[in-house]
């Protein structure tokens, strides 16, 4: 069915439908369930002095999601107004969509730009793990779509309760399968990412996933309603009563047993739509026949009226008959607030309206047109003639309420930090130690995550030029001259628990220097911030401490944030305990930029007789290390030194090393320190390494032990062909960069003097076996 089809049947009148502006503005005292919907008493009583009136019961069903967390960032809107103040105008010379919008985009150059974006979809992946992670992955998709790119790749970010519980395999085998299944049927490579367990995500595993799109600078569209008299077009899958209520209830409230049941239906997606809905809105695009265009996702037509009417400052008028349903007996409030998948809303001029409507039938899609925009700067919305929405769609959209709330250092704070792991037992001696190191790769957040990844299509669409488990993931953009985007994206909830402000900073650093490995240029980053309950003073000063931390470390780095997302009441204990929410996480993405990636730089080492150089200082940084979690389950002390200068001038060696062909191979050091890096390092490709610490110790003052599991930052191996050895030496020079040979890669063998010889065979059955031995 196209716009010029009939409108759906009209349905039997309900009570749900018959609350019309005209009864709510009559009866003033009538009872309405606003607890239920998340509102609070203040919020319920602010909407009433905004309309002068009670809400219909479709006013206050789109209020209480408009103003959820999930869709106002009511508790985080204030302190996210750090990241402006620590951008600079250098930083916004290539920003060229910044956030407030569907997404960030860049310019990388040659008049290409890329936009990406980073989104959460977590407490529906704990509900319905397949549909939750699946519809994440559309959602963010869609988001690309809406600012006019074609969507090129995506990559996820998950965190599972501990791998051994009961219900973990439940969860991660519904999430893997949702992410792969998803964006393998719309044919986008899934290029990097991360998975981690840890018990303090059991009830709360998170779930974000990040899409990276390309398009010309001139083929940017924006979320904006203008132009008296154009039409509202509602496009791509029928509306159906899946994932009601989803925003408000699923994403900004807890799973405590004793609360209200808040759990209805997950959204269901479906790729093969959405793949024939990209194709579909790029040729509208590029008939230009779209003015304005918005995703809907969550919310649904409440939140696409409404924002695409506030950005415009205009107003509009829906006609809630017309939406095609799959399902006739939906009441009015709930055709506004599904938040069925794959579908778009368009503002299209009357003298195009037929241009539209032929693409959108070519393509076998439905449309249908739902009402216009108006000049009056309201937003009012009739149900077969009956007045059920006349708002200020400011007052839903943009103004919603804001709050400060309180925040505080935690009592445990301090206790926490003075529990040092350098105070821990260490191992001691060859045996010793060579078995920590077998134990600490097998270990389930340092194993082979070949399990997941080989689940996704990582190279689907031939622009793939580098992609998990290499530190980055790189895309050729343009095919004549190889310009192209790396693409990386890090957290450490153990290091931001210890310290928040650090632990984001140090998230940052790491995403950073991940994309310098690859030789790319760092350029802006998304991020999603993942924390507890903001009513809780304790998680919310981790949130602060944490936007803090990253905005003055985008402002040392020069990277701006393009945009990216913030979940909350990721809770479910006690409120001031310790334990009472998940590891604070905020995930950083990176986008950096190839002039050619054909200079990209590999994660593993491919030849014999390469030079391996250790770049970077080793301290005894010990507490939050993955050592300290595996060998005795010990979290305390503080996160590794952040040393931003340290990680520019890092990343200067390793991009200047990549342009000028000197690095064979590059692989940061992390998680797991020196010893997991070389052991990724062999075990990328088979080739082996020869290494000799001893230089390592005497120079930075640390033992063998430290040496190999201590985490501190700005360190990265590099391997160069021999007689390009001292080239790499001079650039370290140039850029203060403290540099060491370790050794030589040799055949099949890791041979650590003092520690061992391990066969890479070893090390990778070791890695391998992991994950398969929980999850079959």
């Amino acid at each position: 069915m196209t716009a010029n089809d009939a409108p759906t049947p009209a349905p039997a009148d309900r009570p749900g439908d018959l609350d019309t502006v005209e009864l709510a503005a009559s009866t003033p005292e009538q009872a309405q369930p606003f607890a239920e919907l998340g509102l609070k008493d203040d919020e319920y009583a602010s909407i009433r002095e905004i309309l002068g009136r009670r809400p219909t019961n479709a006013e206050l069903a789109m209020y209480s999601v408009m103003w959820s967390e999930h869709c106002s960032y009511k508790s985080s809107k204030k302190h996210l107004s750090t990241f402006g103040k620590h951008t600079t105008e250098k930083m916004r010379e290539k920003l060229l969509v910044g956030m407030g919008e569907n997404a960030g985009v860049v310019d990388i150059g040659d008049g290409w730009a890329v936009t990406f974006k980073v989104e959460s979809h977590n407490h529906p992946s704990y509900v319905e793990p397949y549909q939750g992670a699946a519809t994440g992955v559309g959602g963010i998709v869609r988001d690309i779509i809406a600012m006019g790119a074609r969507p090129v790749a995506v990559m996820d970010q998950l965190r599972f309760g501990a791998i051994d519980h009961p219900d973990t395999a439940r969860v991660v085998h519904g999430v893997v399968s949702g992410v792969g299944g998803y964006g393998n049927s719309l044919g986008l490579p899934n290029i990097g990412g991360e998975t981690v367990f840890d018990a303090a995500y059991q009830t709360n595993p998170l779930v974000n996933a990040l899409a990276v799109g390309v398009l010309r600078h001139e083929d940017i569209h924006l979320a904006s309603a203008t132009g008296a008299g154009n039409k509202v077009v509602l496009f791509g899958a029928r509306t159906g009563g899946d994932g009601i209520g989803g925003a408000s209830i699923l994403a900004s409230e807890t799973f405590d047993e004793g609360g209200p049941v808040k759990r209805p239906s997950v959204q269901v997606g479906d790729p093969f739509m959405e793949k024939v809905l990209i194709e579909c809105c790029l040729e509208l695009y590029a008939a230009e026949t779209v003015e304005g265009i918005q995703d809907l996702g969550a919310a649904g037509i409440s939140c696409a009226t409404s924002e695409l009417a506030a950005n415009g400052e205009s107003g509009m008028h829906i006609h809630l008959e017309d939406v095609l349903l799959r399902d006739p007996t939906l009441t009015a409030g709930e055709i506004l607030m599904s938040e069925s998948q794959e579908r778009m809303m368009a503002v299209v001029s009357p003298q195009k309206l037929a241009e539209f409507e032929a693409i959108v039938a070519k393509w076998d899609v439905e449309a249908s047109v739902i009402g216009e925009v108006t000049g009056n700067g309201r937003l009012t919305i009739d149900h077969y003639g009956r007045r059920i929405v006349d708002v200020d769609p400011s007052t839903v959209a943009i103004d919603g309420p804001v709050y400060d709330r309180p925040f505080a250092r935690p009592d445990w704070q301090d206790a926490l930090q003075a529990d040092r792991a350098e105070d821990l037992p260490r191992p001691e001696g060859a045996e010793e130690i060579a078995r920590t190191l077998r134990e600490l790769i097998a270990s389930p957040n340092l194993a082979s995550k070949g399990w997941v990844t080989d689940q996704y299509d990582r190279y689907v669409g031939g622009n793939t030029a580098l992609a998990m488990p290499d530190d980055a993931g790189v895309l050729r953009v343009d095919e004549t001259t190889g310009r192209g985007v790396a693409i990386a994206t890090d957290a450490n909830g153990r290091y931001t628990k210890l310290d928040p402000r650090t632990g984001a900073q140090l998230a940052l650093a790491e995403a950073y220097r991940n994309v310098a490995t690859s030789g790319a240029v760092p350029l802006a980053i998304t991020d999603c911030l993942n924390f507890g309950s903001p009513e809780d003073p304790g998680p919310m000063w981790q949130l602060v401490e944490a936007i803090g931390g990253l905005a003055e470390a985008c402002e040392t780095l020069g990277v701006p944030v393009t945009g990216g997302n913030v979940s909350l009441y990721n809770s479910t204990g006690e409120p001031g305990k310790i334990d009472s929410a998940i590891h604070p996480t905020p995930v950083v993405g990176v986008l950096g930029v190839f002039d050619d990636v054909a200079r990209r730089v590999a994660s593993g080492w491919q030849e014999e007789g390469l030079s391996v150089l250790l770049l970077g200082t080793t301290r005894e940084e010990l507490s939050g290390s993955a050592w300290a979690d595996v060998a005795h389950r010990h979290l305390g002390g503080l996160p590794p030194q952040v040393d931003l200068e340290a990680e520019r001038s890092l990343a200067s060696v390793l991009i200047a090393a990549a342009e000028e062909g000197v690095a064979a191979a590059a692989h940061d050091l992390s998680e797991g320190g020196l010893a997991q890096a070389l052991v990724e390092s062999v075990t990328r490709f088979g080739t082996g390494a020869q290494v000799d610490l001893a230089a390592l110790l005497e120079r930075d003052g640390v033992d063998l032990f430290t040496a190999l599991f201590s985490e501190s930052q700005a360190r990265a191996l590099v391997a160069v062909p021999t007689e390009q050895a001292d080239r790499l030496v001079s650039l370290c020079a140039e850029h203060g960069v403290p540099q060491l040979t370790l050794g030589t890669t040799i055949a099949d063998t890791l041979d650590i003097r003092g520690v061992g010889a391990f066969a890479v065979s070893e090390l990778r059955t070791l890695r391998e076996g992991t994950l398969p031995r929980y999850f079959g």
